[in-house]
Parts: structure tokens; C-alpha cells; sequence
């Protein structure tokens, strides 16, 4: 933190933002609410500050608009704030937790996007919703066909290979009107599968559009939805420090509990960001189980180790291979072995 700046802690909502900062030369503690239209008006009239928000919906646009203005912007977890907040959790509380958390050197802050960025995981997150919905309507389906006996596979495939047949024996024991709304509900899902590879359709021009993306594309089990997210996600690869900091971020290393100066290594923390973990986990299993060739690394591993094991351990590898290849501009190479730092 550069100690010429002042520091203010800003708690973000729809219309009315609390800010906390102290004046440095007053020694004044201000808590000021300001309402939306306000906003930058305020900071555009004030020398440069460290300002310090909660990673919310809202707080990529205002950390680029303020960042503008010349300000220095930390965005932070929510999970970093929370053991700041003192008293009874108001907007005001939240403000001075933000300030204070801001200064603290270990708390790590969420990398500031992009509009590209933001846009591109826009289109991902649709996407996932898209399939939440598709799944509760599949699903919902199979079950009402079950009341009346007509059990059917799990799984899409399935169930479009026997919906016509189950239609058509149940259209002579079920009113016109219900056989009719059992087929609207699968045109529905069929419309569904057409948004959602729309999408994909869409993400895949953005993957041959962008040189980042192309390279991790490379490595194998990382596909246009891995690579396109993870370049989103990352922001700026050099932001951390390691790759095992960036598989740290992405909840891919153990948890680790210790007293007394022994430390026991636990599961996988599954902190950061559930979608690009998830997406990571998939690519892995899926070079573990179909790839021909995955490697003497692999091959090794999966020989000592069982297959969720294997699978995490090179979903952690794969992650600390992106961010190699972004934070070093480098392509993939499938024999590359890391040398030792040179003292």
C-alpha cells in the first residue's frame, strides 16, 4: 500500500454507497453515503486513493470507472471482509470492514476484468443456466412419465430416444390436453439444446479470435469452455505469482489443518471459483478414461493412485500449465520439463 494515498473502504448497493475512509490530516473518521448518480462525480474531484470494495455484482464496472479517474482499486472476497465486520452488520459496518481489510497485506484481491472478459463469461454463465434448466425440465419430465409407467433412462440421449414411442402409448389412456403439454414441455428442451449450442457456437468464434485462448486449447483436456473461462476468469496471469497460486485460486490443492508445528494435509479446498474448478475436474477425467496416450506422468499416477485422486492431481496440473503458458506468452509443449530455478 503506498502510504501517501488515502485509503477508503466503499460498501456498494443498488442506490445509496457507504464510503469510510480517515482524513489524513484531520484524523477525522468520515462515513459518507452517496447515492448512484453521485458517485463518480465524488471521486472525480479527489486526489488519488486506494479504494477498497467487496468482488460484487456491480464492482468490475465501478473498479475499471474509478480506475479511470487515476484511482488505485482492490477489489476483495467477501469471505476476506467478513471477520472485519463488527457490531451489527449494516452498511456502514460493512464500509469501515472494507477499509480495514484493504490494508491488510495478506488478503489476496480478485483480479479487475475486462469488459471483453466480463462479456465472455457473460456468455458462460448463460450457458451453465441454460443447462441448469434444461436438466430440472429432463428431469421433471422422466418423472411424470414415471407415474405412468413409462420408466425411462436417465439422461438426454435417452430420453430422446423413447419420448415419441412413450407419447404414443400413453396418448390412448391420457387426455388430448395432457399428452399435448407433455410435448410442449419437450419442445422446450429441444429448444434448449439449440440456445445452448448457439452459445457454445458463439464461444468458439471468441476461442479462434483470442492467441491466449488457442494456446491453452493446446493442452490436452482443455477445450474452447476451459480455455475461454480460464483467460476470463485468470484477468491478468501475472497477478499470481505461481501456478500453484493459481490452482490454489481455483480450489484445486489441499486444505491443510495443524497445530503445534504439525500440519495434516486434508481434501481439496474447493475454494474460488466452482466453474472453472468444475470445468478442469471434467477435462481431466476425460483425458484419464478416453485418452490413448496420456503420457508416462499419467500413466504413472493412475497406476499408484484411484482414478478421483488421479483425476484432481492433473486437473491441478493443468491449471498450473495455464498459467505458464499465459504468465510466460509461451505454447504448449507436450515434452516440456521444468528445470529448477537457478540460484
Amino acid at each position: 500500500m503506498n502510504d501517501s494515498k488515502t485509503v477508503v473502504g466503499i460498501d456498494i448497493a443498488k442506490r445509496v454507497f457507504q464510503l469510510h475512509w480517515i482524513d489524513m490530516e484531520t484524523g477525522e473518521i468520515v462515513s459518507l453515503p452517496l447515492k448512484r448518480e453521485k458517485f463518480l462525480e465524488h471521486f472525480a474531484n479527489r486526489q488519488p486513493c486506494l479504494i477498497g470494495m467487496e468482488a460484487c455484482g456491480g464492482a468490475q464496472h465501478w473498479a475499471r470507472s474509478l480506475t479511470a479517474l487515476g484511482h488505485q482499486v482492490k477489489l476483495l472476497p467477501g469471505k476476506a471482509v467478513k471477520p472485519f465486520v463488527t457490531g451489527n452488520k449494516n452498511d456502514r459496518h460493512d464500509a469501515r470492514a472494507i477499509w480495514t481489510a484493504v490494508q491488510q497485506p495478506h488478503v489476496k484481491a480478485v483480479a479487475i476484468k475486462s469488459e471483453e472478459q466480463q462479456a465472455i463469461l457473460a456468455l458462460h454463465r448463460m450457458r451453465s443456466q441454460l443447462v441448469k434448466f434444461r436438466t430440472a425440465q429432463i428431469n421433471g419430465l422422466r418423472g411424470l412419465l414415471t407415474e405412468y409407467g413409462e420408466v425411462m433412462a436417465q439422461g438426454k440421449a435417452a430420453i430422446r430416444k423413447g419420448i415419441t414411442q412413450a407419447l404414443a402409448r400413453l396418448s390412448d389412456r391420457l387426455p388430448a390436453i395432457v399428452i399435448d403439454t407433455l410435448r410442449e414441455q419437450w419442445a422446450r428442451i429441444e429448444k434448449m439444446d439449440a440456445e445452448i449450442a448457439t452459445i457454445e457456437r458463439r464461444i468458439k468464434d471468441w476461442l479462434k479470435q483470442d492467441a491466449a485462448c488457442r494456446r491453452i486449447a493446446e493442452i490436452p483436456g482443455v477445450g474452447p469452455l476451459t480455455a475461454t473461462a480460464a483467460v476470463a476468469i485468470m484477468g491478468d496471469a501475472k497477478t499470481f505469482k505461481s501456478g500453484r497460486e493459481f490452482a490454489a485460486f481455483a480450489g484445486l490443492v489441499p486444505r491443510q489443518t495443524g497445530t503445534g508445528g504439525r500440519v495434516k494435509l486434508l481434501g481439496i479446498s474447493k475454494r474460488g471459483d466452482t466453474y472453472l474448478r468444475t470445468l478442469l475436474i471434467h477435462g481431466a477425467r476425460a483425458v484419464l478414461t478416453n485418452a490413448k496416450d496420456p503420457g508416462p506422468w499419467v500413466t504413472a499416477l493412475r497406476q499408484r493412485r484411484p482414478l478421483n485422486v488421479a483425476v484432481v492431481a492433473l486437473a491441478n496440473k493443468m491449471a498450473r500449465t495455464i498459467w505458464a503458458i499465459l504468465a510466460h506468452e509461451r505454447t504448449y509443449q507436450r515434452e516440456f520439463v521444468t528445470q529448477p530455478a537457478q540460484g
